[in-house]
């Protein structure tokens, strides 16, 4: 290669060179803000998971609170105090409508259904709805309907399992099966997501079957 080529060759570097500097200067700070944006943006979205997370946690602990006061006026009470929207709103008006059965027991029995089957609303949601539902029917929902979905509540890991474990007791009772109530009840004590007031209404009913509250 001649002098002279070599030169220009490294003048055309050094022009590159400087040309990409110059670009670096006038357009750098795009990138820079691009990484900033994708990386503040993730870490939002991931904020914004946990805080939607936290919320629907909190919606459903306060649910539950609620019903299990021990007096309809106080769960009434409790269910309006509780805030949501959404989805939120509509299942606690269902809940507050269940609550008022004794006005309109019918109504309140097809609201519930029709949540439980409302596949718009997440799935823990319809789960109460049924749940509910099975309790406010009783005995005149057919008790082969209220198995089924009371075994399906009470499985291992559901969030409602306790509850419906003493439905599944109350079942038993009604089908004249005191012993296989007595042994629901008394698994049921050793939950560990068991709140005091279900502890109590337990114990209460081991006593009337005549079981030994001592010892479960």
């Amino acid at each position: 290669m001649s002098n002279t080529d070599s030169f220009i060759e490294e003048v055309s570097e050094e022009l590159r060179r400087d040309r990409i500097t110059r670009l670096m200067k006038r357009y750098g700070w795009l990138a820079a803000v691009a990484v900033v944006l994708v990386v503040g943006g993730a870490a939002w979205f991931e904020w914004q998971r946990a805080v939607e997370r936290d919320r629907a946690e909190a919606f459903g602990d306060a649910i539950l609170a609620a019903l299990d006061a021990p007096g309809d006026g106080e769960r009434r009470a409790a269910l309006r105090a509780i805030e949501g929207d959404g989805a939120q709103q509509g299942l606690l008006n269902l809940l507050i409508a269940a609550e008022a059965m004794d006005d309109d027991r019918d109504a309140a029995l097809a609201a519930l259904s029709a949540a439980a089957s409302d596949t718009a609303l997440p799935q823990s949601y319809r789960q109460l709805a049924e749940l509910k539902r099975v309790i406010l029917g009783g005995t005149d929902i057919d008790p082969a309907e209220r198995e089924q979905v009371l075994s399906g509540l009470a499985q291992p890991g559901q969030a409602f399992r306790p509850l419906a474990l003493e439905q599944l007791a109350v079942l038993r009772m009604e089908e004249g099966e005191s012993d296989a109530a007595l042994a629901i009840l008394t698994d049921l004590l050793q939950e560990p997501d068991v709140t005091e007031s279900l502890r109590r209404r337990v114990r209460q009913m081991i006593a009337a079957l005549g079981g030994d509250i001592d010892a479960a």
